[in-house]
């Protein structure tokens, strides 16, 4: 059946004609895959899913196929190591960009075509189980890429995430009824998967609304004590700014925004829950410090003092993240947390970040920790080695002082 399926790829690729560069080259692709027949069509969604449940077998994280830098191969991360695995076959470029477009819809195609990128899901469904999938197609070098990563099947149990009692305070709705609690990391940290834990969290212990609001959305919350809305973006509502505002009307108690990802959301973001809501958001930043610091930054000089303030009145919880190689060839959560006291507040305020660090270094009663404290209790406690601490440690130095090391440099 694979086979079938991989001769309909190279006949169609084979008939597209080379006097087309570029974008002009893809629409033509774009059209080819709109005119395929129905079987032709399922030959094609078949042979992508081929690929997806090879990714479940390996337990991959990500797949990722197309453009100029594949090779013309298929490449997995199993366990944070990104490989080419020529087991799979080798493609053309073109063979590839008539994969890819062959499961998007029009709409999606010409989003492509004019943005050069598109956010989407995927699922399939196998053996009566639905897995789903984050994806990102992409151009490199005139040709079609993508990346799918795998939205795990059940939510990681909020009590593994071993909270202190006063950040499960911050993060749940029973609580506290209203503050912005951000999940921060580098792509690939496990952002959305914590957020879904507290999601679930929430979902389970509280009579509520929320609306999730995300691009794309991954995992599904199926509504238990709280009623749950997803929105995606660019399908059921527009971007994340206008899906924050229309939420306002629909009578959320929690508004979860996917991803702070340009100054209007992040203005957004602090205006709804200074009127009051439960937000939930993530940003790429690597520390709770660079958080503030980001956020602040990222509006005009003259607007940044009332930004700052609004900030430090209504942000709650900062956890920040990174997914460290373990010893047993898997990875492990890494993490530090700032909860707002109002000495941390009192920081913000007066302009004085730089501060928050040792305020976080010295306030574990509270909840508090920071990445090099984690680091050292995992290394410790024989989960990572020294060199894994060594290298996704923010502070090179201060980790270097908590293990009483004189070898380490910066």
């Amino acid at each position: 059946m694979i086979e079938a399926s991989i001769r309909i790829l190279k006949e169609l690729a084979a008939s597209i004609p080379d006097t087309s560069p570029g974008i002009e080259r893809q629409m033509l692709i774009g059209d080819l895959v709109s005119k395929q027949s129905p079987a032709e069509r399922t030959a094609l969604k078949k042979l992508m899913d081929s690929y997806l449940s090879q990714m479940s077998r390996m337990n991959a994280s990500d797949i990722d196929l197309g453009g100029y830098g594949s090779e013309g191969r298929i490449w997995f991360r199993v366990f944070g190591d990104k490989k080419s695995y020529e087991e799979m076959g080798k493609f053309t470029l073109d063979e590839f960009s008539v994969l890819i477009q062959s499961i998007l819809i029009e709409r999606q195609r010409l989003f492509l075509y004019e943005y050069r990128n598109l956010d989407f899901s995927y699922s399939l469904t196998e053996d009566g189980k639905m897995y789903r999938f984050r994806a990102d197609a992409y151009f490199d070098l005139d040709h079609l890429a993508l990346n799918m990563r795998a939205i795990n099947a059940v939510v990681r149990p909020y009590k593994g995430l071993d909270f202190h009692p006063n950040v499960t305070r911050s993060l749940s709705l029973l609580h506290t009824s209203q503050g912005l609690n951000l999940v921060t990391g580098i792509t690939g940290s496990g952002k959305s998967s914590t957020l879904d834990s507290i999601i679930d969290a929430n979902n389970h212990t509280v009579d509520a609304h929320i609306v999730i609001i995300a691009s794309p959305v991954e995992y599904v919350h199926k509504s238990d004590r709280c009623i749950v809305r997803h929105r995606e973006v660019g399908r059921d509502v527009l971007s994340f700014k206008e899906g924050a505002v229309q939420s306002l009307r629909q009578d959320p108690d929690i508004i979860v925004i996917g991803e702070m990802r340009d100054p209007d959301t992040i203005m957004t973001a602090l205006e709804i829950t200074d009127s009051g809501h439960k937000v939930f958001s993530t940003l790429h930043t690597a520390s709770a410090v660079e958080t503030i610091d980001r956020v602040i930054g990222e509006v005009p000089p003259i607007e940044q003092e009332r930004v700052r303030m609004r900030l430090a009145d209504t942000l709650s919880c900062v956890l920040s993240q990174k997914l460290v190689p373990s010893l047993d060839g898997k990875v492990m959560l890494a993490k530090e947390i700032m909860v707002m006291i109002p000495s941390v507040r009192a920081a913000i305020k007066n302009n004085n970040t730089g501060e928050i660090y040792q305020m976080m270094a010295e306030s574990g009663d509270l909840g508090m920790y920071t990445l090099e404290q984690d680091l050292k209790r995992l290394y410790l406690q024989k989960k990572i080695s020294l060199e894994t601490a060594i290298v996704n440690a923010n502070n090179k130095r201060r980790l270097q002082q908590l293990l009483n090391l004189t070898t380490m440099g910066d």
